[in-house]
């Protein structure tokens, strides 16, 4: 093609979307020719457009569209954040909105509490059957010695009871204890009585249902309104939808429904930074107005609260649980399709394999407190 010509060609905006979002990738070592397994190929010349004004969110939806595919999408998100290429990148307008909501306001107050409850939480019992492991663990497994999801996550749980220290006759608090499976271990492993508090009825009805014969209660219940005290309190996953305008909230909370001389355990994501809001994809089809937070924002809630006696990282762990809960996910897939749909297939696939190359590229951390 003569130099001319091509210049013109290239003046065009859509060829010059496209050249722009290809600089981009190759940052990252990634083709839009699939040749490795974290190249990517591209069916709708859109898609170029659609991520360079959208950026994270236009991404995710387009994928969910269909306008793109990747062998691995995992190895794709793994490569992208290993490379920082976000940070070279101009946050789009949807990104500026999300972070400053959460800046401004309190998207996590008791009013919009539940909001990720009835987006995620309540999609079907059915859908986290298929996936979670027999106890429906649904937080980071522990994997020191597991060789499957089932053992990671009782050792998770066994893990918890030793550093709590537990001891027959206990009464222990669960918040957030999601589908009831750590208060149901407590209360049989370590003779504990247990009170597990959630917002969603689909999980309270399972919880109660393996726990009906153990000393073990399951409210459904905000835990602004607690008033009763315990030996020993957990909360496993649950403090990424507290938001930072509730972390100290929270642990006042604690503080107060905690005897003197008690143990907290805080089991939850984090970030190597502060920052407000989250991915806008994420916030759009996964965790409404979630937010993980930082050591800083996590040290000054629990300033003149707590003595901090531990704190253990094993974030790389979540990669593994996370390439598990998609294996079930993909092998139940045939008996799930009627009821959720192919584009459900590709949101809930871009979640589980898009977080698990976040956090083997270290970008998020898992920390028991």
């Amino acid at each position: 093609m003569p130099k001319e010509a091509s210049t013109v060609l290239c003046a065009e905006p859509a060829c010059a979307t496209k050249e722009k979002i290809m600089e981009y990738l190759k940052l990252a070592d990634i083709n839009v020719i699939a040749e490795r397994p974290w190249d990517i190929e591209v069916h709708n010349n859109t898609f170029y457009k659609k991520v360079l004004t959208e950026g994270s969110l236009g991404l995710g939806e387009a994928y969910m569209d269909g306008w793109w595919d990747c062998m691995h999408l995992d190895q794709f998100i793994y490569q992208l954040f290993l490379s920082q290429v976000e940070k070279k990148v101009k946050r789009s307008l949807s990104a500026y909105w999300t972070y400053f909501k959460a800046r401004m306001f309190n998207l996590q107050g008791k009013k919009r509490s539940k909001q990720v409850i009835d987006i995620h939480y309540q999609l079907g019992n059915d859908l986290y059957e298929a996936m979670l492991d027999p106890l429906m663990v649904y937080s980071c497994g522990y994997w020191d010695k597991a060789t499957t999801l089932a053992e990671a996550q009782t050792d998770k749980f066994d893990l918890i009871c030793r550093k709590l220290g537990l001891q027959p006759g206990m009464k222990v608090l669960d918040i957030g204890c999601g589908w009831g499976g750590f208060v149901k271990y407590a209360a049989e492993k370590y003779g504990v009585t247990a009170v597990g508090i959630t917002l969603s009825e689909n999980q309270a009805a399972h919880a109660r249902k393996i726990c009906v014969h153990l000393p073990v209660e399951i409210l459904i219940k905000d835990y602004r309104d607690l008033n009763e005290s315990f030996d020993r309190i957990i909360s496993i996953g649950m403090f990424e939808h507290v938001g930072n305008k509730n972390y100290r909230t929270f642990m006042q909370v604690a503080h107060r429904a905690l005897k003197p001389g008690g143990l907290f355990l805080l089991h939850t994501i984090g970030r190597n930074t502060s920052i407000s809001g989250t991915d806008p994809w994420i916030h759009k089809y996964i965790f409404p107005n979630g937010q993980l937070p930082s050591i800083a924002r996590i040290g000054g809630a629990i300033e003149k609260l707590f003595v901090m006696e531990d704190w253990h990282n094993f974030g790389s762990d979540y990669d593994k649980t996370l390439m598990a809960w998609f294996e079930n996910f993909d092998r139940a897939w045939p008996t799930l399709k009627n009821k959720y749909g192919d584009r459900f297939y590709r949101m809930w696939k871009y979640y589980l394999l898009s977080c698990a190359g976040g956090f083997r590229a270290r970008e998020m951390q898992l920390w028991q407190l």
